[in-house]
């Protein structure tokens, strides 16, 4: 039996998809490998099921290029504020040769395996106020996830990064122990943030992936029949998510408004020109030329 373990609730189109795929890795190995979904940070936080695929505690995760970069620090860029131009060229950039070299980087750094990439979404601030400008972010305590590519946005126009799991961002922001979060609006939906939230800026700050990783362990001891089947699973598995991502993000804006939250178109030039200066400094984690390289996809 495999084990798949993921931080995102049982209500998220990702955890629904893992499951598909269990079922088509069934089906496809005639049952020679059976995968059970550990959803919900039930077997760690994110830093931990990364730990665990080294350890061979479980067999394939969840994660983001985040993440990874702690291994292999140029595939982070990925997951940087601004570094896409629009969902086109992030989707170039998965199939392009610069993710090829990155994904070979990392393989070689850990052993495991870069199977999947899920479009996670654009991320957008939940808040009790508009956010429509830089200034308006002066001193907000934003939750963000526990990496750099996540504080660098807040701290470049002046508000105070949070680092905090997800599991405890409802009640965070219920509380004020956080102002306010960053996600994509599937996510916002299926957490309930803005039960607690009043307002929704749509910032698109990141545009943002879901990686599938296959630990090299559990690999080693597959058949390639039954490595390629897995694989093509949790691949199909990616591919149905991203048209049901796309599709929710369509909905979405009109479902919360409905529900008498209010929702902000911005303007995100100058959120841009904040970070970009950042993003082509030599202060970043990954090598010469990743940046350039990455910015000139599909121009």
């Amino acid at each position: 039996m495999l084990r798949f373990a993921h931080v995102y609730e049982p209500s998220t189109i990702f955890h629904e998809a893992i499951l598909r795929a269990a079922d088509e890795i069934a089906e496809t190995t005639d049952g020679r490998y059976t995968m059970e979904v550990f959803p919900s940070s039930s077997l760690g936080n994110e830093e931990a099921i990364n730990e665990g695929l080294s350890l061979g505690s479980v067999d394939a995760i969840y994660t983001g290029p985040a993440f990874m970069a702690q291994s292999s620090p140029d595939i982070g860029i990925a997951d940087y504020p601004f570094v896409f131009r629009d969902f086109a060229h992030w989707e170039a950039f998965w199939n392009s040769d610069l993710l090829d070299e990155m994904s070979q980087a990392y393989t070689e750094a850990t052993g495991n395996v870069l199977v999947a990439h899920t479009y996670y979404g654009a991320r957008q601030i939940t808040s009790n106020r508009p956010i429509l400008q830089p200034s308006d972010m002066q001193g907000l305590k934003i939750r963000v996830p526990n990496a750099p590519a996540y504080t660098l946005f807040p701290l470049a126009v002046g508000a105070n990064p949070t680092p905090m799991a997800l599991g405890e961002v409802y009640l965070g922001l219920q509380q004020g122990v956080v102002d306010a979060q960053e996600n994509p609006l599937p996510t916002i939906f299926a957490a309930q943030f803005h039960e607690v939230q009043s307002d929704i800026s749509l910032t698109s700050h990141t545009i943002a992936t879901l990686t599938t990783i296959v630990s090299g362990i559990t690999i080693a001891s597959m058949s390639d029949e039954d490595r390629d089947a897995v694989f093509t699973a949790l691949r199909n598995a990616a591919a149905w998510a991203d048209q049901r991502v796309i599709d929710q993000e369509n909905e979405l804006v009109a479902f919360f408004e409905s529900q008498g939250v209010a929702v902000h178109e911005v303007d995100r030039q100058p959120f841009i020109d904040a970070v970009k200066p950042y993003l082509a400094s030599d202060d970043m984690p990954w090598g010469p030329g990743i940046y350039e390289r990455l910015e000139a996809i599909g121009q």
